[in-house]
C-alpha cells in the first residue's frame, strides 16, 4: 500500500459538506470516486476534519492510500483530470504509512469573508451584511475571543456531546479591503459551528445589538443565544491545516488572495 498527503481546495456550494454520506453529494465522496476512476483501487481516503454543507476550503488536507505506487505529480494531475471544476488538488506528496491527516494535525485556521455591498458574482463566497457596521466595535469584540476559553456557547452541543469545549484560539484577526471584511481564526482545533457563531456575534456587535460584556457572559456561562446569530456557511473557508514543524502563513490580503473568486464584490 502507498500513502499520499493531498492539499485540496474546493467550492463547497451545492455539496452536503466534506464527509461522505448516502444519497448526498459530498466532497469526500466525490474525490474518492475520482481517485478510484483515475488510480484504481483506493483503500483509504480521509480528511483532516469535516466542513459543513456550503463551506469552502483553500487548503483542506487529506491522506489517500492506493494499491500501486504513483509519482506524486502524476497522481495529482490524474485526479484533477477527472474531478469537477469546483474541486482542485493543489499538491500531492508521498508520506509514511503512519501519517494520518486528522490525528497528526496540530493546528488549523479558518477565514470568514463578509461583504458590505451587494454582489452577483461573489455571493456564494461571502455573507452580504446590508446594515451599517461599526468596524471598531467588531474588532474590539473579536479580540475578546483570543486565548484559552470555554466555547460551549458557540458550538452545536448536539454534535459535540462528550467532548471538551475548551479551545485555545491562538489568533483572531480582522482585515478590510475592497468593501470586504476578512476574519481569520487559528487554533489547535475548532468546534462545530464555532467560527460561524463567533462571526455572527461579532457582526451583532457591529450592528450595536451586542456589547463586549455580552460576549464575556457567553464565555463564562453557557448560553444558547449565539446560535441565533450563526453566520451563513457561504463566507467560511478552511484556510490551512498545520502539521509538526509547519507554520501558519501570514495573514496578508495580497492581490490574488480570494479575489479571483470574489471579483464581483465592489467597494
Amino acid at each position: 500500500m502507498f500513502k499520499y498527503k493531498l492539499i485540496i481546495e474546493y467550492d463547497g456550494t451545492g455539496y452536503r459538506g466534506w464527509q461522505a454520506q448516502q444519497n448526498a453529494k459530498s466532497i469526500q465522496g466525490t474525490v474518492f470516486g475520482a481517485a478510484v476512476k483515475a488510480l484504481g483501487p483506493v483503500t483509504d481516503f480521509q480528511g483532516s476534519g469535516r466542513t459543513d454543507a456550503g463551506v469552502h476550503a483553500l487548503g483542506q488536507a487529506a491522506h489517500l492510500v492506493t494499491e500501486r505506487p504513483w509519482e506524486a505529480e502524476s497522481l495529482r494531475d490524474r485526479l484533477n483530470d477527472v474531478l469537477p471544476s469546483n474541486i482542485n488538488v493543489l499538491s500531492a506528496e508521498k508520506v509514511s504509512h503512519r501519517f494520518h491527516a486528522r490525528h497528526h494535525a496540530v493546528a488549523r485556521s479558518y477565514i470568514y469573508v463578509l461583504s458590505r455591498s451587494r454582489t452577483a458574482f461573489g455571493k456564494r463566497f461571502v455573507w452580504w451584511v446590508r446594515d451599517p457596521l461599526d468596524l471598531g466595535a467588531m474588532e474590539a469584540s473579536l479580540n475578546l475571543f483570543k486565548g484559552f476559553h470555554d466555547f460551549a456557547s458557540f458550538c452545536d452541543r448536539r454534535l459535540e456531546k462528550g467532548r471538551s469545549t475548551l479551545v485555545d484560539l491562538t489568533e483572531a484577526e480582522m482585515r478590510t479591503a475592497a468593501g470586504l471584511v476578512f476574519f481569520r481564526f487559528a487554533g489547535s482545533h475548532f468546534l462545530w459551528k464555532m467560527v460561524r457563531r463567533m462571526v455572527g456575534v461579532i457582526v451583532e456587535a457591529g450592528r450595536g445589538t451586542l456589547k463586549g460584556e455580552d460576549i464575556e457572559r457567553f464565555m463564562t456561562a453557557r448560553s444558547d443565544e449565539p446560535a441565533k446569530y450563526t453566520a451563513p456557511p457561504s463566507g467560511l473557508f478552511l484556510h490551512q491545516v498545520l502539521y509538526e514543524g509547519e507554520a501558519l502563513t501570514p495573514f496578508s490580503l495580497s492581490p490574488g488572495f480570494l479575489f479571483s473568486s470574489l471579483s464581483g464584490v465592489r467597494s
